[in-house]
């Protein structure tokens, strides 16, 4: 049973973001106590893997249709092209919001978080 303690309170100003463990006011967290920072990075994070993969499935596209298919170029040029570019935009895409939708279901606690120092490293012990 849970105690009546271990519960945060509903009435408080201030819970810690899932994610890097920051004290915020509780109008600044999402539904899943994400602040607007962790959101940001972990869209970054997303959008950048997503163009890669979309970059990576273009050039596949392009090696498939360059080398098996060996289209005729003096008819329309534009097309393959065009291929490949919405091949690279909607893999992007897909595979952006794919990998942002599996960050959020995820959800692992603390992985944004900073432990705090007790001083600098290397310095002397008190």
């Amino acid at each position: 049973m849970t105690r009546r303690r271990d519960r945060p309170d509903p009435l408080s100003d201030d819970l810690a973001c899932i994610r890097c463990l920051r004290a915020m006011p509780v109008g600044e967290l999402d539904s899943q106590f994400w602040c607007g920072e962790c959101l940001t990075r972990a869209r970054k994070r997303s959008a950048f893997r997503g163009w890669m993969a979309g970059g990576a499935l273009a050039v596949f596209l392009a090696l498939y249709i360059g080398l098996w298919i060996r289209p005729d170029y003096s008819l329309i040029p534009m097309g393959w092209v065009l291929v490949v570019g919405v091949a690279f935009y909607l893999g992007g895409r897909v595979v952006r919001e794919f990998l942002f939708g599996w960050e959020r279901v995820r959800n692992r606690r603390a992985v944004e978080a900073f432990p705090p120092s007790d001083g600098p490293p290397d310095g002397p012990a008190t």
